[in-house]
């Protein structure tokens, strides 16, 4: 399949825990590594344009994760769908790739807990963040779950729903964005890697990755994360915020403002897919962003920006 603007050309694919893990890279010779990391349901085609944007200037990556995008999609039992598992792969994909410095990590939705869970396994590495539509804590106080996302964790109807009938993908292509519908083949780029009822586990599995209690198995990760965000504080730090999300919504972004008060923050009326409905806006945001970071235009110490 044809996927419209998409860097095909910059696709490779390594043995990442006996997984073929596909990723885009470009830009090698580029003294930085820009890591750009998706979320669920979306893939690496989410960054289509910000890579593309950014590739000349920065060695690029986006992986899609295993299970998503055009990675392998393992059967239950043949993979663990978890957050350490997630965080793993991605510490062996950089690893292989002998990216181990001046990382800048671009995180969305569920990848921003896994970068900056593999950003808390290495501080040193981390030069820079740019987070949009994502935590890195547990779910603020005040903050109601989704009945969607309720609906999609209970067993047997959340198989049903997502595995059978497609509807939490089909309803990120429609409820994601609000300031104009997605084309057709737009839809259909983000549908495709999904399409039957095994190619939908990852998915599913990423839903009930989410830990609402301290006995859930991905818990401890996140709360690790979570004492541990305030060391990345000082670091330049770019947040970009669709403000019609309905699952990262202002209780999230409240709560980035609290944690991260000298970050540089952009909101939009936009939904929770962010480059899709305002790239045009965030993209040069972020290519401003890298370039003053670049040239000492922004130092960030202490109670100062």
């Amino acid at each position: 399949m044809q996927y419209p603007d998409y860097p095909s050309e910059s696709s490779c694919y390594a043995s990442i825990n006996n997984r073929q893990m596909h990723y885009l890279e470009g830009g090698k010779g580029n003294a930085e590594t820009i890591v750009m990391i998706h979320g669920n349901p979306s893939w690496s085609f989410y960054y289509r344009h910000l890579f593309t944007a950014l590739v000349d200037k920065y060695h690029c990556i986006a992986p899609d994760h295993i299970g998503m995008g055009l990675s392998d999609k393992p059967a239950g039992g043949e993979y663990d769908f978890i957050l350490k598992q997630r965080v793993d792969d991605l510490d062996a994909l950089l690893s292989s790739l002998g990216v181990d410095n001046n990382l800048t990590l671009i995180v969305h939705d569920w990848g921003g807990m896994i970068g900056l869970a593999y950003a808390t396994r290495y501080p040193e590495k981390i030069k820079r963040l740019v987070i949009s539509n994502t935590a890195g804590f547990h779910i603020p106080s005040g903050k109601q779950i989704p009945w969607q996302l309720k609906l999609s964790r209970t067993p047997l109807i959340g198989a049903l729903l997502i595995q059978g009938l497609n509807a939490f993908c089909r309803g990120g292509v429609i409820q994601c964005v609000t300031r104009k519908p997605m084309t057709s083949d737009i839809k259909n780029a983000y549908l495709s890697p999904h399409d039957n009822w095994a190619n939908r586990l990852s998915v599913l599995r990423f839903v009930e990755d989410i830990p609402l209690d301290k006995n859930h198995v991905s818990y401890a990760v996140v709360d690790n994360v979570d004492k541990n965000l305030d060391q990345f504080s000082k670091l330049p730090i770019l947040v970009c915020w669709g403000l019609k999300d309905f699952v990262f919504d202002r209780h999230y972004l409240d709560e980035w403002q609290k944690r991260m008060p000298n970050a540089e923050y952009h909101e939009f009326d936009a939904g929770h897919y962010l480059l899709e409905d305002a790239g045009e806006e965030v993209i040069p945001l972020i290519q401003t962003f890298l370039e003053k970071t670049n040239t000492g235009q922004i130092k960030y110490a202490e109670g100062q920006t």
